[in-house]
């Protein structure tokens, strides 16, 4: 995510509550969550995520903006890579 997306996408999240509060908490989770994956052995492949464009897919398949939603459009965004 972008940093100064990170209030949008707190606005459109269904589960909004499951988000860190600010970019800074949740870039800090998501770089330890990183860490622990490639120490296991894990490949990281990084996405970046617009969060309008996010938004704009979970529209077109009429989907709420969740962690599920999230998840698949980051799948999508690999498949195209």
């Amino acid at each position: 995510y972008r940093r100064e997306q990170w209030n949008r996408l707190l606005e459109v999240s269904a589960d909004r509550d499951e988000l860190e509060d600010n970019y800074d908490d949740w870039l800090r989770t998501a770089e330890g969550t990183l860490e622990k994956l490639k120490r296991n052995g894990a490949g990281i492949v990084k996405v970046d995520i617009d969060v309008n464009k996010l938004v704009a897919w979970c529209v077109v398949a009429n989907r709420s903006v969740d962690g599920r939603a999230r998840a698949e459009y980051v799948s999508k965004l690999l498949s195209e890579a």
